[in-house]
């Protein structure tokens, strides 16, 4: 400790070079954890029990989308008709990704995305009601010009004086056609960074089917089932239902796709794994530096304390004593930085995991990796100076120089 309190800034720097790489390790692998928890509340929060019909096949890996002819509003709904499971279903259509809502002198921000829905959609996608009511099947049915209001619509519209149910029995104007609020959401949460489902209007999906020249004529089925056990069995159901609405023959491929919940998560868990392996390499070639760094240093240092070294061999030191001083001295530099390198990390990846909206991650394993890592990158790196110190002559060290 005095040889490195005699080289502080050599001994900072070295650290510094250590601590950027377990910083790396640390930092990304806690955001990659930290990711993981803001997915699973999420699907959690969605429900392990439904699944989703749509016309759209899953991203490929280089990111192709592939799709089928749309799923009508009449195929919808004669599906809704015909499937006799006791899961619940609920169909949407987008209307509009960027509307703008106004009440009054007030309106909010060209970003609001507006849904026509029906009246399971709440239940089935696991949005609450903090003020207000859902639509009945009758308001659906009739296409009443009703809306539903996101968190963020109603802060957005409201700002300050926002208070839990001032938004209901209000008309509020989207793209220039009026609507009475009838309910007010709950908060929804965000999932890796987007809030996009507080920022929500839902509308009945007729009435925005009339008023929306925008909205599509693809709908979006969503089954929730009564249990998780009897997922697979209302899946089987919804996709021969689906398959006699749509016409489909026999040896005919499906043209729609099933997709459940808890698989999109699964999915997103598995790039996730990908990301790991990037950031653990990262991590490895910024550490390969700091050993090559570290060991150079040190060889520096022993070149300048070659007069010390022949001292103390003079005074009756080993060469095993000798090469432990400078063994110690680079394992104590690595542990410090080491040390350092978990601190900011943790703090990095808990500040990606506060914008995602997960709780604090403590990453234990990793964190005991990296200290292993920075044993190895000392012993590695401090190995060949020490034993080059231990195997000097007393009497050419003391005649040296530097």
């Amino acid at each position: 400790m005095a040889a490195l309190r005699a080289h502080r800034l050599r001994a900072f720097i070295t650290a510094s070079i250590v601590a950027i790489g377990i910083t790396a390790l640390v930092g990304i692998l806690t955001s990659i954890d930290a990711m993981s928890e803001s997915i699973t509340s999420t699907m959690t929060r969605f429900g392990a029990r439904s699944f989703n019909i749509n016309n759209v096949k899953s991203v490929e890996r280089r990111g192709r989308r592939s799709s089928f002819d749309p799923i009508t509003f009449s195929q919808s709904n004669l599906f809704k008709q015909m499937y006799r499971s006791d899961a619940q279903v609920s169909l949407a259509v987008n209307a509009n990704f960027n509307a703008k809502l106004r009440y009054l002198n007030l309106e909010t921000n060209p970003n609001i995305r507006v849904l026509g829905v029906d009246e399971n959609y709440l239940i089935a996608s696991s949005y609450g009601l903090a003020a207000g009511r859902n639509f009945t099947p009758e308001e659906i049915h009739l296409g009443m010009p009703l809306a539903i209001l996101g968190s963020d619509v109603l802060k957005q519209l409201f700002g300050a004086r926002y208070q839990k149910g001032i938004a209901v029995g209000k008309e509020v104007n989207i793209d220039g056609s009026r609507f009475k609020v009838i309910g007010e959401l709950e908060k929804k949460g965000s999932s890796l960074g987007m809030s996009g489902g507080d920022r929500m209007v839902f509308l009945s999906i007729r009435k925005t089917r009339e008023v929306f020249q925008t909205a599509e004529n693809n709908v979006a089925i969503t089954v929730l089932s009564k249990k998780v056990e009897n997922l697979d069995v209302d899946m089987a159901e919804a996709r021969q239902v689906l398959r006699r609405v749509r016409r489909l023959r026999p040896n005919d491929n499906d043209d729609f796709s099933m997709t459940r919940s808890d698989a999109l998560a699964k999915d997103v868990t598995n790039q996730l794994s990908m990301v790991t392996g990037v950031g653990v390499l990262i991590a490895v070639i910024t550490l390969l530096g700091a050993a090559v760094s570290l060991m150079n240093i040190m060889l520096v240092s022993v070149t300048e304390r070659t007069r010390e070294i022949g001292l103390r061999k003079s005074l009756g030191a080993t060469a095993k004593a000798i090469r432990n001083q400078f063994l110690v001295e680079a394992l104590v530099i690595c542990q410090i930085g080491g040390l350092a390198g978990i601190i900011l990390g943790i703090s990095l990846g808990n500040a990606v995991g506060h914008f995602l909206g997960s709780g604090f991650i403590a990453p234990w394993f990793w964190m005991l990796m990296a200290l292993i890592v920075c044993v190895i990158v000392g012993l590695v790196a401090g190995l060949y100076p020490a034993n080059k110190a231990s195997l000097l002559n007393p009497i050419d060290a003391l005649r040296h120089d530097g």
